[in-house]
């Protein structure tokens, strides 16, 4: 194969209905708008819009609420843990931080702190110092041998 002769898959490549273009291009004329009004004109939107009867989202109640100062946590599973100490991207002889599982590449960033959750089985034996964790993931981690540290909880009992 050469450069030249390089060129799509047959038709993945289809070319642009060209509308208002005469009458035999299928779509002459009013270009499939139909006849008049409101639609066949240029810079309508009408998402959502009923005619002047009360919309949809405008006749169902309002439900439920939106924390503004909720926080926000990066999830991981010890399953993933796992996967990363086997890998050799976390150290399990090492206590595992937040700032060591966002440097393994496990977590993008911290947001407002890393949640454990206890999908997945843990093997090793580690130490994790983080936020939050479920209840499940401490005992499978406790189960393995290793330790949960909850800063967080730790200076509230304080």
């Amino acid at each position: 194969m050469k450069l030249h002769e390089i060129r799509d898959n047959e038709g993945a490549n289809r070319k642009k209905k060209r509308v208002a273009r005469g009458p035999g291009s299928g779509k002459g004329k009013t270009a499939g708008r139909g006849i008049k009004g409101q639609k066949s004109r240029s810079g309508v939107a009408l998402n959502g819009y009923e005619g002047g009867q009360m919309p949809l989202y405008r006749r169902l109640p309002k439900r439920g609420f939106t924390k503004p100062n909720a926080k926000s946590f990066a999830v991981i599973n010890l399953g993933q843990v796992q996967a990363f100490i086997d890998a050799g991207k976390l150290d399990d002889k090492a206590e595992i931080t937040e700032d060591a599982l966002v440097a393994s590449g496990l977590v993008r960033r911290k947001l407002d702190g890393i949640r454990l959750l206890g999908k997945g089985e843990l093997k090793a034996k580690v130490t994790l110092a983080v936020t939050g964790a479920s209840k499940s993931a401490v005992d499978a981690v406790e189960k393995a041998g290793g330790k949960v540290s909850l800063p967080a909880q730790e200076a509230a009992a304080e």
